[in-house]
């Protein structure tokens, strides 16, 4: 019978792997589309603010020696934080694959078409992301400024403003992100009423993530005999539980409300390369 360490690090590895293979299958679609139409400009972008401050969390609470301190003054009955090492590894993966998909509405940089989000055209940043990416920042800076002045012992106390309350900032910056970030994409899509251009095996992958990251989360409480693991961790709670809820969003939209778009792109795809076999023909008999 597998051990309990063997349980959890098989969780932790499959939940990691699937939220990681999510960021792949858009850029990808976007490469052999040679196009970024049908996505929206915000989602990349609010993104990659969202994967730094995850990664600046989960760093602080596995390398930081005074922080886990903290957590641990703060959580006497469950003192190890439930951040795990592959944690880590995903949210830096996230930063870069982020940054990458971004990129991709840069012309210049990948020779892609660049469509709107509702139609034609490139696409800007929307005042409404710039606006929470701008909050954010600015509420870190905030609780980093309560922690400088009202912190006891230069932010080490953990019963007064401390360090690791920047570190939940972090956390809860990402936390909003997530809530907010899949709301462009799922009004474009509602908009044009259609899905095409937007990869669906990203959001398969990351419902998977998402189950298997609240099950994580259970199973390293109840092995510890203590849920306060799931309150001293909601941004990991809460991550996995909006993800499930806007990945079935988008599955509904996918595969039922507009699923008439995309057979009617399969069928103009088809037209079309039955065309280009026509002409091939055509070359080859006067040659």
């Amino acid at each position: 019978m597998p051990s309990q360490d063997t349980i959890r690090f098989a969780k932790a590895l499959s939940r990691t792997l699937s939220w990681s293979l999510s960021f792949y299958p858009q850029p990808i679609l976007n490469l052999r589309r040679r196009s970024t139409a049908g996505t929206t400009i915000d989602f990349p972008t609010i993104n990659t603010l969202g994967f730094t401050t995850y990664l600046l969390s989960t760093s602080l609470l596995f390398f930081s020696p005074l922080i886990r301190a903290q957590y641990a003054a703060r959580n006497p009955v469950s003192p190890e934080p439930t951040v795990r090492a592959n944690d880590v590894a995903f949210a830096a993966h996230g930063v870069l694959l982020s940054v990458a998909v971004w990129s991709m509405f840069w012309g210049r940089l990948w020779g892609l078409e660049q469509g709107g989000g509702a139609g034609g055209g490139g696409q800007r940043v929307s005042k409404g992301v710039v606006g929470i990416g701008a909050g954010c920042v600015l509420g870190v800076g905030v609780v980093a400024g309560l922690v400088v002045l009202k912190g006891g012992e230069g932010g080490r106390d953990p019963e007064r403003w401390a360090w690791i309350d920047v570190v939940y900032s972090f956390g809860y910056s990402k936390l909003l992100i997530t809530v907010v970030k899949y709301i462009p994409q799922a009004w474009t899509n509602y908009k044009r009423k259609s899905t095409v251009g937007w990869s669906i095996a990203q959001i398969l992958f990351d419902l998977t993530g998402g189950v298997l990251s609240v099950l994580q989360l259970v199973i390293d409480s109840s092995l510890q005999n203590d849920w306060s693991g799931l309150t001293g961790n909601p941004v990991k709670l809460g991550l996995g539980n909006i993800s499930i809820l806007f990945d079935l969003v988008f599955m509904v939209q996918h595969y039922w409300l507009y699923r008439g778009a995309r057979m009617l792109e399969k069928e103009g795809d088809e037209e079309g390369d039955g065309e280009r076999r026509r002409l091939l023909a055509r070359t080859d008999d006067r040659g």
